[in-house]
């Protein structure tokens, strides 16, 4: 019989939850445990519905991993980056300008956040068939079970139905094979970066597939924009998912649910000199998907479509997500009619970025 044993990872410490007075979003918590039943996704397609229009971003809870399994996931996601070294991690480094893709490294300072401050995040990009690409030798034994948890993450079938279409609508055009998770590091930064950058890590974007889900964790530093124009921080949750729109959702709704803007900012001062490690799962349509309105769905026949461009120009998803990730942290902005905001066509539709 093979062994059950799981091969050792070192336990990693994250920092204590703040105590600072935030001011928090108030976000929806949707109980994923009652889709079980035909009734439970009914009611539960309304609360996703009324979390995306409210905030566009929302927890889930009783997804079906225990503590300790999310914990062991945090484990693996640091190993990238504490247990590889500089020189091994050049060999696995993305190449986003050039093909589009971050699968592999993305490298600290590779990004432009502002007033020539370059960001302190890594990245490392898995894509979810785990062979497509060679990994880091500490990661080897441990693609297995990286696979296993992006297939726990992968479901759309609330969405579809709070936009009153069949369940398999939107699973249909996001398969498994798609693009898709990242493990991600923050590291504090020196007092005349916060200075010059205003304390902001990554200026108010939003994400560019469906949705993102990111699997909660203590160290304060995202905020959203809530409809009033107003920075809230986001709770930390034991176990629980942060998700949110994106850009696809927003192209496929006609704008009914649209990609939240949010920004990571330094963490309050009882964090401030910790990392903030991230396990991310984004959610992407096939790269064949052409991004327009569903406009077979009862709830935007009724409510109308907002489209962001003529259906004939909309372009294909992997010609977004090429776009978005080439350009994201290199390309030159402009100032944008509001205050703050920062702008780029891309594919023929306006980018903002907020300051």
């Amino acid at each position: 019989m093979p062994s059950l044993t799981l091969p050792y990872v070192p336990h990693y410490v994250a920092a204590p939850p703040s105590k600072e007075t935030l001011e928090y979003a108030d976000l929806g918590i949707i109980d994923i445990s009652k889709a079980d039943t035909e009734e439970g996704r009914a009611a539960l397609a309304i609360e996703v519905r009324e979390a995306l229009l409210n905030h566009g971003f929302f927890y889930i809870v009783n997804h079906g991993y225990s503590q300790d399994q999310t914990d062991r996931i945090f484990d693996i996601a640091d190993l990238p980056f504490s247990a590889v070294s500089d020189s091994e991690k050049q060999i696995y480094a993305g190449t986003m300008k050039q093909s589009g893709s971050y699968q592999g490294y993305k490298l600290r300072q590779y990004w432009h956040i502002g007033a020539g401050i370059r960001d302190q995040l890594e990245h490392y990009n898995i894509n979810r068939d785990v062979t497509k690409r060679g990994h880091p030798e500490t990661l080897r034994p441990l693609l297995p079970e990286i696979e296993e948890f992006s297939k726990h993450n992968h479901f759309n079938v609330l969405i579809a139905r709070s936009l009153e279409l069949p369940e398999d609508t939107l699973v249909n055009i996001h398969d498994y094979d798609a693009v898709g998770e990242t493990f991600m590091k923050y590291y504090p930064r020196t007092e005349e970066e916060e200075t010059k950058t205003r304390n902001v890590w990554l200026k108010g974007h939003t994400d560019f597939g469906s949705i993102t889900i990111l699997w909660s964790q203590p160290v304060a530093g995202l905020q959203i924009m809530t409809p009033g124009g107003e920075w809230r921080w986001v709770r930390h949750i034991e176990n629980a998912l942060v998700v949110n729109a994106g850009d696809a959702l927003d192209f496929l709704t006609g704008g009914y649910y649209k990609g939240t803007i949010h920004r990571v900012v330094k963490p309050p001062e009882d964090q401030e000199n910790y990392p903030r490690l991230g396990v991310f799962y984004f959610v992407m349509p096939n790269d064949d998907v052409k991004l327009v309105p569903m406009a077979e769905s009862p709830v935007l026949q009724r409510v109308g479509i907002q489209r962001r461009c003529v259906d004939s120009e909309a372009p294909m998803m992997e010609q977004w997500r090429k776009a978005r990730t080439s350009a994201y942290g290199q390309s030159e902005l402009e100032n944008g009619k509001e205050k703050g905001v920062e702008q780029e066509v891309l594919n023929g539709v306006l980018v903002k970025h907020y300051n």
